[in-house]
């Protein structure tokens, strides 16, 4: 008796579906390598990765 149903909308469960998709595109282009690692160099371990030579 003590649960609670939510109501969602049909363009909440679309947008929910919508951004599920493009982060599995998006990961599939750029495969989470360490996320923890990640995090902790921010930008700067992208900036050098795309800096140096090739």
């Amino acid at each position: 008796m003590g649960q609670v149903i939510q109501f969602v909308s049909k363009s909440e469960r679309e947008r929910i579906r919508l951004i599920q998709e493009a982060r599995a595109i998006y990961d599939s282009i750029f495969p989470p390598n360490d996320a923890a690692g990640e995090q902790s160099s921010g930008a700067n371990g992208r900036q050098s990765e795309r800096g140096s030579p090739a």
